[in-house]
């Protein structure tokens, strides 16, 4: 290569620098413009914000004072009691725990109240009372070996002692207490068919109750007493609220909850299965904390007080902790504003 050459690639390289020099200086310009124009656009849009939020009155919330003259509206407790099954024996279960759990439930009762309280008057307590509050002796083979007590002590000593005593501890925190009463299939005397419908043990557990207190004036029940019949269903009704209660036996079913079953049932017995109306069903039997929606309908399931059941262990894989529905129920406006699944373990 001659001098006259290399000078042309010289010129040639110093003309290429000189360009590349020339489009980053383009490239540095734009984006500095690019930069400024966003910054500019970000705070074009930031002060038309202000601007129209600016614009926006709110004027500040005024402190609602209920009226001396404007008491809130009252609601009832609603305690549902079932499944206490007094006598039943299990691992960690018999009469006494069974006391122990019940007088629990009655604590936690008056404590839910209080909070409700805060808000509303609650001077009612309603325990629907859904049967089998006896485990009772004879009614499925092998039974006795499976019991802590006779049916005479389960009759007349532990089971309306503790009753009793549930009963004048809620009477104790509210100015009435009104038991409404069904039916299990534990306190039948028996196998089935063995004896007449009107012979059951929750029966008569009911009526020792209401001869026990007798003298207070501010308790009531409320039970069927249909001759040669079982004392299966009544309806509760609280103002505008109204709830078909049961035992649950009636719900026919097998290796577990019978869903099929009771919306059936539930739906026939609300087309005219039964002379009354009713809103709600509650029920026990199954030993399983539940609510159920059947359309406008709620079937509260409730639980029990027993534990450690190594029957349905076995044979229906399943086993609750003892439990216990409590409502709150607004009888103006005919339904069920809160609801507790009342743990009943003890305390650790």
């Amino acid at each position: 290569m001659n001098d006259w050459d290399r000078l042309a690639e010289d010129a040639d390289a110093s003309n290429e620098l000189v360009r590349v020099k020339a489009e980053r200086d383009r490239l540095a310009r734009q984006l500095h413009e690019t930069k400024h124009k966003h910054a500019d656009y970000l705070a074009a849009v930031e002060a038309a914000v202000q601007d129209a939020v600016g614009r926006i009155q709110i004027a500040p919330v005024a402190t609602q004072k209920r009226s001396a003259n404007e008491p809130a509206e009252e609601e009832y407790a609603v305690a549902l009691l079932s499944d206490l099954q007094t006598g039943k024996l299990t691992p960690d279960y018999n009469s006494t725990v069974a006391r122990e759990r019940v007088m629990r439930y009655a604590q936690k009762i008056v404590g839910l109240a209080e909070t409700q309280r805060l808000h509303h008057p609650v001077r009612h307590c309603v325990i629907p009372m859904l049967g089998d509050m006896v485990e009772g002796v004879d009614i499925f083979p092998g039974q006795q070996w499976l019991i802590d007590s006779t049916l005479y002590d389960q009759l007349f000593n532990t089971t309306p002692a503790l009753l009793a005593d549930f009963v004048r501890y809620l009477l104790a925190h509210f100015e009435t207490v009104t038991v409404y009463a069904v039916d299990g299939n534990h306190g039948r005397i028996g196998r089935r068919g063995q004896f007449g419908p009107m012979d059951n043990a929750d029966r008569m557990l009911y009526r020792i109750l209401a001869m026990l207190l007798r003298d207070e004036p501010r308790f009531q029940l409320h039970m069927a007493d249909p001759q040669g019949e079982r004392n299966w269903y009544q309806v509760m009704q609280l103002g505008n609220y109204t709830a078909m209660l049961i035992h649950g036996d009636q719900i026919r079913g097998h290796s577990g909850f019978p869903w099929y079953g009771l919306g059936k049932k539930v739906n026939g017995w609300g087309s005219g299965g039964i002379p009354e109306k009713f809103r709600d069903v509650f029920m026990g039997h199954y030993h399983q904390l539940a609510r159920i929606p059947l359309n406008q309908r709620s079937v509260w399931v409730n639980g029990s007080t027993e534990s450690t059941n190594t029957y349905a262990s076995e044979s229906l894989a399943a086993q609750s902790e003892p439990s216990q529905w409590l409502l709150f129920v607004d009888p103006n406006a005919g339904r069920v504003t809160a609801s507790y699944g009342v743990d009943l373990k003890e305390e650790s």
